[in-house]
């Protein structure tokens, strides 16, 4: 079960959510189902045997600092 990241148009606020299902989303903050999903980074870091950092995702990107909700934006 997924958790997405929502944006309202009718207040303006940001929030997360647990959707399961055929659930449809609402703002908690409003009511409205006039929200749109945004497009959320995922991160994680990989540690080698030695517990050093050898990679990572999403924040080290050019994309990490990207507002856009659609990557035909940047073009990545």
């Amino acid at each position: 079960m997924p958790i997405y990241e929502y944006f309202c148009d009718k207040c303006d606020k940001k929030f997360e959510m647990l959707v399961m299902g055929k659930e449809t989303p609402v703002c908690p903050e409003c009511g409205t189902e006039n929200i749109k999903r945004l497009m959320s980074a995922c991160g994680f870091i990989s540690k080698g045997s030695g517990g050093e950092t050898v990679g990572a995702s999403a924040g080290s990107s050019g994309c990490g600092t990207c507002s856009s909700t659609s990557c035909s934006t940047c073009g990545v």
